[in-house]
């Protein structure tokens, strides 16, 4: 079993299929995703106009649609795989543009892994959305 600061990342093992997640504004929501997902190779692969299914290739793997039910926010946090630090650093770009609220800017999270490297935002919703990036590589020599 893996344990917490022994720096290894499974391959190629999927627990999720896809998540799904309700957004009070569509549109704002999808202006959001598709500016952040951008840098870490994202883009919508699906659009039904009431759902909108994002990926890196054609399958969906993140999806939104409309509130339907429930009363009230609760918040989720939504962590999604970045190839570099430098792609953390340009989905964190991204969703300032956007004008995203900053809950973490892009740094080393050492107490997770040693290369565990990550930056954390708001969505449109109030939602934790962070890119992280497991691995060390040649731009992190800059950092």
């Amino acid at each position: 079993m893996i344990q917490p600061g022994d720096g290894v990342i499974g391959k190629d093992v999927l627990m999720i299929d896809h998540l799904s997640i309700q957004c009070a504004d569509m549109a704002a929501s999808a202006a959001f995703y598709d500016g952040v997902l951008a840098p870490l190779g994202g883009s919508r692969v699906m659009d039904f106009a009431e759902v909108i299914g994002f990926g890196v290739d054609a399958k969906p793997e993140f999806c939104i649609g409309p509130r339907a039910t429930g009363d009230g926010f609760r918040e989720c946090h939504i962590a999604f795989a970045a190839q570099n630090r430098s792609a953390v650093r340009e989905f964190f770009d991204a969703a300032i543009r956007l004008g995203a609220d900053v809950l973490h800017e892009p740094r080393l999270w050492p107490e997770y892994h040693p290369n565990y490297y990550g930056a954390f935002v708001r969505d449109p919703d109030g939602n934790n959305v962070e890119a992280v990036c497991h691995v060390a590589d040649e731009d992190s020599q800059t950092l």
